[in-house]
């Protein structure tokens, strides 16, 4: 079985993000970069696929030359070669344009099942598995939390609120997974240095045959007009209780709209 996995390189989470003033994108130069959590369930996903019916995993990203730390993450944890589309015209580039990148790069490449996060930490939109599937004509299987593939047809319980729906469909096709199909494995040492020799290749949008003048921020869908940094925390509002305090609090809030 051919797995794709595509995996996006994001400011970490838990550090301090920021956009850069200069064009109002996010500044990933100065930021702690990491491979998206939520793509390492869809690692360890497609590995996990790999191990039961054998094949091999293709890692994808779209991204700048430094998205080659998120590409080895994914190898050393098990993946067998490497995908990676650079070109300094991609920057800024919305959703949409993404979509026909990862579409393109995926029709030079076989495979029965491409697996992804259902989300970015950056962008946080979950739109990625269903442009795909509408640009390749493939069905989608989203929010997976357990995947099963059996005689060329995916099975998942798309996680709900109340619960889950069973769905499936034929390969090839797209699943997005969340953070409850699996745990990720930590990369061991062997895998580590194995990851060092394992193939990356790279290419350019001209390899693709996309148009550098379609991408970018120049022709996004979608930008960020302008910025503020959060206000600073204002002081408290004391409330002497003398007998009416609880009215004094519900007025406070009334006066806050809150209530």
């Amino acid at each position: 079985m051919n797995i794709v996995v595509l995996v996006k390189q994001v400011p970490d989470s838990g550090s301090e993000r920021n956009l850069d003033p200069a064009d109002n994108t996010v500044a990933r130069g100065s930021a702690d970069n990491v491979v998206n959590e939520i793509d390492e369930y869809a690692i360890e996903e497609a590995l996990t696929l790999k191990e039961a019916s054998g094949g091999e995993v293709t890692v994808l990203t779209v991204g700048p030359d430094s998205a080659a730390d998120a590409i080895r993450k994914a190898l050393s944890m098990g993946a067998d070669r490497a995908v990676h589309v650079v070109d300094d015209a991609i920057h800024g580039a919305c959703a949409p344009q993404t979509s026909a990148i990862l579409a393109a790069a995926l029709s030079q490449l076989e495979f029965d099942i491409v697996l992804c996060g259902a989300e970015s930490t950056d962008g946080q939109l979950s739109v990625m598995p269903a442009l795909l599937a509408e640009r390749l004509g493939l069905p989608q299987l989203s929010g997976a939390r357990k995947l099963t593939v059996e005689n060329g047809v995916a099975r998942v319980e798309r996680q709900t609120d109340g619960g889950y729906w069973a769905l499936e469909a034929p390969l090839p096709a797209i699943v997005s997974t969340w953070d409850t199909i699996n745990e990720p494995r930590y990369p061991s040492f062997k895998g580590i240095m194995a990851a060092k020799k394992k193939p990356v290749e790279k290419k350019t949008l001209a390899d693709l045959g996309i148009d550098p003048a379609t991408v970018g921020l120049a022709t996004a869908t979608s930008q960020v007009l302008d910025f503020a940094g959060r206000p600073p925390k204002g002081e408290g509002v004391k409330v002497p209780d003398e007998g009416d305090g609880a009215q004094q609090l519900v007025d406070y809030l009334a006066g806050q709209k809150i209530v």
